[in-house]
């Protein structure tokens, strides 16, 4: 083989072995420890609905329904949803993994109903920096298919 063919393999596997590794082991720290959600890192890539600071803040959701009959619509909002996966259920928790298109990135998304009529959610990048937002819109997207009933 040339160099030049070599080179190209080469590109090719580490291509490859990055692409594979875009989804990232789930987290240690998903699920809840005292009804809280672990908080969001200091990066650019989490939002929260128990999160204190702006940067990472979103609002709940709220419903006007039985737990269990707003558990069940968020499940069928969430799998109108394109690339999600629920990976963990309870009757007051649910937590979905979300892969992006391109590049296969995973995000973990998880739900909390405590006592009062209201969901808590996160929704964080396992891997990088910034997620451009991605994790906002899906938060918001999500609000939205929610109310419309």
């Amino acid at each position: 083989m040339k160099g030049e063919d070599m080179g190209r393999i080469g590109l090719m596997v580490l291509v490859g072995v990055f692409m594979t590794g875009c989804a990232g082991s789930p987290p240690f720290h998903l699920g809840l420890k005292n009804g809280r959600f672990a908080p969001c890192p200091d990066r650019d890539n989490c939002v929260s609905s128990q999160s204190r600071d702006e940067k990472h803040r979103v609002a709940p959701l709220a419903y006007n329904e039985s737990r269990e009959s707003a558990l069940k619509h968020l499940k069928e909002v969430v799998q109108s949803m394109k690339r999600t996966r629920i990976v963990d259920e309870s009757n007051d928790y649910l937590r979905v993994e979300f892969t992006s298109a391109v590049m296969g990135f995973v995000d973990d998304v998880e739900f909390y109903f405590p006592h009062e009529p209201i969901i808590h959610i996160k929704s964080a990048s396992r891997i990088g920096y910034s997620d451009f937002g991605v994790n906002r819109k899906r938060v918001e997207k999500i609000r939205e298919l929610f109310l419309k009933r």
